[in-house]
């Protein structure tokens, strides 16, 4: 049955929907995320913020994202794709919808209130790239895994810009903004099915044809019957996740790598712009624009690379480019280049792979996992790297000095081990996925589970096992 999707050589009307959907969900997703970065440069200043208070707020959605991976991840291959899609978008627009109501100097309320936006962020993540590489053909896989990623800097870019044109009073309107991707379970609702292989996987094998059908717009009688190994009831125990050692290795240090790196600089580049570059929040929003663009093409780059020179090497090329502009951005942190800042400038650079190169991360994490626990593994791989929201932000405050206030004239010497320390994530990443990678391109999700089940420690389950 899946041999008709991977023989489209254009898509459909309906796959087109549902990679629509995701997209809309991806961006909004991580504008809601990345708001506090915004935040936080108009407090840091009223509220007279320490680096270690600032961290705590920065890490909170962090320590949120590692646990609603794991459990809306697990949860997505128990109960289905499509269910807990709606659950996680309705997770994180509420909470961020009741930031609104931060008191003053309420860094305190800020903290909770973020873990909650992070545990929604971190399972939708984990759930809307599996649902939609499981409608697509294995010619297109990758290129629409690394697209649904390419709108969130769009997402950030968004911040940006309501974060320019904000008065220093009127913070808690982007938070009120953010209750907007609600609207997204809607447009879930009406358009996506639920993955026709998660439904072939648990034998409800009609309801499959019907949800392809409904994919490839044709009739579901026209489409032949799922072969036992496609149909083969495999029952989800989380723990059957360690006997993929290589899957858990890459996707697990490959994301913590990449994670640490990218949300060190970028939940802290506001109000580095603005204690180092001495640009006030309005212009250090502005600021993030050229990071946010650069991201961007960083992504759609990466989506075409990765059908074109596949994922291992393009896995490497993010962690090796990365890591060495991230550090050579920290040592040049008081420079000028033509009258700019060069800090700026190289950390614009460096987006290209830091940011671009997460349209390999996500997509590439689920495509290594067997079929009957795509979003379990995948859930894993982020909630493991979650602890880069934790060691990026954490990390930096900690080799600046967590009890120095943020202030313009607060001298830092200590930026250029902190980039270093940065830097050294991306390189671990660039080396795991290089080195000990697991090529995917041109593999059907068929050949995947085949080539996986042939390396697994654990017996291969017989036809029908449940």
């Amino acid at each position: 049955m899946f041999e008709v999707l991977d023989r489209q050589a254009k898509l459909t009307g309906n796959q087109k929907k549902i990679l629509a959907a995701a997209i809309i969900g991806d961006a909004l997703e991580f504008f809601d995320y990345f708001l506090i970065a915004f935040v936080l440069a108009f407090l840091i200043g009223p509220w007279k913020l320490t680096f270690g208070q600032s961290a705590i707020v920065l890490m909170s959605s962090g320590i949120g994202a590692i646990i609603g991976a794991y459990g809306w991840g697990w949860l997505a291959d128990r109960i289905g794709r499509r269910k807990v899609f709606i659950g996680t978008v309705l997770n994180f627009s509420i909470a961020t919808g009741l930031l609104y109501f931060t008191p003053d100097n309420g860094w305190i309320y800020l903290t909770v209130m973020r873990f909650f936006v992070g545990l929604g962020v971190g399972g939708l993540y984990c759930v809307d790239l599996p649902l939609v590489q499981e409608f697509m053909p294995t010619s297109k896989r990758g290129w629409i895994g690394g697209l649904v990623t390419c709108i969130i800097p769009i997402g950030v870019g968004l911040g940006s810009i309501l974060g320019a044109f904000m008065g220093a009073a009127q913070w808690r309107l982007l938070f009120a903004i953010g209750v907007l991707p609600a609207l997204i379970v809607l447009l879930v609702r009406l358009w996506v099915p639920e993955s026709p292989r998660w439904l072939a996987r648990q034998g409800r094998v009609d309801e499959a044809r019907k949800s392809l059908a409904w994919a490839l717009q044709v009739d579901p009688k026209s489409l032949p019957a799922p072969t036992p190994d496609e149909a083969r009831v495999v029952k989800t125990n989380w723990l059957d996740l360690f006997h993929y050692p290589r899957s858990l290795l890459v996707s697990w240090l490959g994301n913590a790598g990449a994670q640490t790196g990218v949300y060190g600089v970028v939940l802290w580049a506001p109000s580095l712009f603005v204690l180092l570059l001495k640009a006030s929040p309005q212009e250090a929003s502005k600021m993030m624009l050229l990071l946010t663009v650069v991201g961007f093409v960083g992504r759609v780059s990466f989506s075409w690379l990765s059908e074109r020179i596949g994922r291992r090497n393009c896995g490497g090329l993010l962690g090796f480019g990365a890591g060495l502009l991230i550090i050579l951005a920290g040592y040049n942190y008081d420079a000028m280049l033509f009258g700019i800042s060069a800090f700026w400038l190289i950390l614009a650079a460096a987006m290209f792979f830091a940011d671009g190169g997460f349209a390999i991360v996500g997509p590439y994490g689920a495509e290594i996992w067997p079929s009957h626990l795509k979003t379990s593994g995948m859930g894993s791989a982020y909630g493991f790297g979650g602890i880069g929201k934790i060691l990026g932000p954490v990390g930096l405050a900690l080799i600046i000095g967590s009890n120095n206030y943020l202030k313009p004239d607060v001298p830092l010497p200590q930026i250029p081990t902190a980039f270093l320390y940065l830097g050294c994530w991306f390189l671990m990443a660039g080396v795991v996925y290089y080195f000990f990678g697991i090529e995917t391109r041109g593999k059907s999700n068929e050949q995947i589970d085949r080539e996986l089940m042939a390396t697994t420690t654990r017996p291969k389950p017989a036809f029908g096992e449940d």
